[in-house]
Parts: C-alpha cells; structure tokens; sequence
C-alpha cells in the first residue's frame, strides 16, 4: 500500500536543487564507477565453481535483470509530479509506509554501501601493495594491514569533498581505469595462454562444501551489480522539468554504462576462466606475472577505479549520517560536523578492512545478503507497490 506521508519535495532555491547540474554523461561514469568496481576481477573465480553453462548463464541473466530493474528505479524517481525520490529510503517509504519502508530499504541499502567500502578498502590495499611489490621489491615485507591504511588515509581526505557533483573528475577517472585494468585482465590472460595442466572440471569437495561455493559464486556475481543503492543519489544531480524530466538522460547515461560494463566484464571472466580453469585466484589479477610493468599499471588502476568508487558508495552514508545528527541530535552543519562524522566512517570500514581483509569471502558474502534484494527483486516490490498494474505482462512492463 502507498504511504500517505509526507512527500520529500524540493524547491528551485535549496542547497539539493542548486546541485542539480549533471548532464546523461555524468551519470554514464558514476554508474560505470558504481558498477565496475572489485566484483569484475573475482568473475572468473566465480565462474570457476559454477562451469561455463551457468557461470555464462548467470553473467548474462544478472545483466539482463539488474538493466531492467535499473530501468524501473529510473522511472520511480518521479512517479509523483512535483516530487523527485532522492534516495533509496525516500522511495522505500512511499511504497511501504514511513516506518516499514525505512527497515525494509535502509538496512539492505546500508549493508550494500557500507559492504562496498569494505571491499574496496580491502582491494584497494591489496592492488597497492601489489603494485609496489612490482615496482620496488624491497617493500615486499610489509604486511597487507600497513597498505590498506595508506588507502584509507587517501578516503580521509576526499571524504571531506561536499557531495558527488564535487567529485565528477574523480568519478570520471575511475571509470576510465575501470575500463583500462578489465581490458589489461582479459587482453594479459589472452596473451597468456591456459596454464599447464587446466582444467574446467569442478573442484571435488563434500556435497555440501560444493553448495557453498556455488552459493558464494552466486553472490560474487550479484556483488558485480551493485549500482542500484546509489542509483537515485546519482540521478538526484540531473536538473528536471516538466519538459525533460530527468529520466531520460539518467536512463541514456545508464544504458551507456551498461555497455561499458558488458565489455568490463564478459571478456574478464570468460578469458580469466579459460587461461586458469578452475586454478584461478579470487583476484584474476594476482595471477598474473608478466609483464611486469603491464600488471603494476594495472593494478594502480585498480587503486584509482577504488578510490572513486569509495566515496560513490561513501557519500550517501555521509548524507544520511549528517541529516540525522543535525536533525536528531541538533548539531549544528558546517566543516566540523563534516570532518568528524565523514572521518569517524572512513575510520570504521577502515578497521573493518584491515580486521576482515578476506577479498573473495566477502564478496560473496555481501554479494548475497545486501546485494541481491537492493539488486534484483526490492524494485520490482516497490513497482508493483507504487503503480499497482493490472495482472497481464504488457502492463507489468510499462505501467
């Protein structure tokens, strides 16, 4: 049932409808950054443990499914005229209620961000010692801890930036590096060759370790397709009127994306799977050897593809953080508030990386929590809720 609460309406003259600036192609490298992100070098890994048929299989259902749902929170973003849903929880509580509609979305929304930082905390140390491994082989003794702090301290300081318009050139590089180090993955693994002795056969392991696997592979997938809890925060910086509404650049800008992702990601996890069988690290990139310079680029691009993918994920959590303590708690907003909430958040996932920094496990684990519902199923509730189309198939999809 659609809640009767009040609408989050906003007006010419705020601060929000002052930022709404970005043009379609914005939106093609903040999604590009939201998606491509860690989840594109552990596919073939996944791909690994479910075989070609349905590791094929479910790279191209996820795509398929994860671009129409994508279309649907496009469409809802102004669904009531003369309101824009900003946020995942504003649309939540439209459709499900004030109360129900923040602990059905903000939590598995929560758990997709805050998953996301993680990670790419975890990859972005590991890519960067990786890279001065290469680069300067004395450095080889320090322990992974000591590098995913060094990327942390870079968060500290971008965290500080006001809000994703702010940061569009930081975006716009990890999108380029995102398309760089995938094409580098796929082209070094080609160029490669399989390794001796490959074979695509599953690993023998209990029925029930197997189930595991596959299960974990499932969320690695997912995990590759997570664009959709930033996918309103991103579409909020598109002006709109009644004329051009924002839909129809943030859904051109979104299907531009979804290319660039699908030459990211097939390439990576059919090639890594065929050069390395089901031998294949959970980070394709930490198999490869040679050139040595090749695979140092391309794991400093990784860095950078994270560093912008930290704060994509990382400013809505600091938006909801600072709304709640000036509205809550009466603090007043300004740098101070910034600093120490926005500062106080890189410091946690921080700990949380160098506590859990298990890059494959935690894919899969956040893939199939937090991922999957925000994802795959939680938009096509919130159509059915908000739109309520009659029981046939055409106005299922264009009610």
């Amino acid at each position: 049932m659609v809640s009767t609460s009040p609408l989050p309406k906003v007006t010419d003259g705020s601060n929000q409808a002052n930022s709404r600036r970005a043009k379609w192609w914005y939106a093609t490298f903040h999604n590009v950054t939201a998606m491509v992100g860690a989840g594109v070098l552990s596919l073939p890994y996944a791909m690994a443990h479910l075989g070609w048929g349905p590791g094929s299989l479910a790279l191209v259902l996820s795509w398929c499914i994860t671009l129409y749902t994508l279309w649907l929170m496009i469409q809802l973003h102004e669904c009531v005229p003369g309101t824009r849903f900003d946020r995942y929880r504003d649309l939540g509580q439209y459709a499900f209620g004030p109360k129900l509609g923040l602990w059905i979305v903000v939590p598995q929304q929560l758990i997709v961000q805050l998953g996301c930082d993680i990670v790419y905390m975890v990859t972005g140390g590991k890519c960067l010692e990786k890279f001065m491994e290469i680069i300067f082989p004395s450095l080889a003794t320090m322990h992974t801890s000591y590098w995913i702090c060094f990327f942390g301290a870079i968060q500290f300081f971008l965290s500080q930036l006001p809000d994703l318009n702010s940061m569009s050139a930081v975006s716009f590089a990890a999108a380029v590096m995102s398309l760089s180090y995938s094409t580098i993955s796929w082209v070094s693994c080609l160029s490669r060759g399989p390794i001796d002795n490959v074979t695509y056969s599953y690993k023998k392991s209990s029925p029930e370790d197997s189930m595991f696997r596959v299960f974990g592979a499932l969320g690695q997938v997912a995990f590759a397709y997570a664009g959709h809890g930033v996918i309103l925060e991103i579409q909020a910086t598109i002006p709109s009127s009644s004329t051009k509404p924002s839909k129809d650049p943030m859904w051109k800008g979104t299907v531009v994306a979804y290319f660039i992702t699908a030459l990211c990601y097939f390439p990576v996890a059919m090639v890594g799977y065929w050069a390395f069988g089901q031998d294949v690290e959970d980070n394709v990139l930490m198999a490869l050897k040679r050139p040595g310079w090749l695979i140092a680029a391309a794991n400093l691009m990784v860095v950078i593809h994270v560093i912008g993918s930290y704060q994509v994920y990382a400013m809505p959590v600091f938006d909801s953080i600072e709304t709640i303590l000036v509205s809550k708690f009466k603090l007043h907003s300004g740098f101070a508030l910034r600093l120490i909430a926005r500062s106080a958040y890189v410091a946690f996932t921080l700990f949380l990386g160098v506590t859990f920094p298990f890059f494959g496990d935690l894919l899969g684990f956040f893939g199939g929590f937090g991922f999957t519902p925000t994802s795959y199923f939680l938009p096509c509730i919130i159509w059915l809720a908000i739109k309520k189309p009659k029981r046939d198939a055409s106005s299922l999809v264009f009610a």
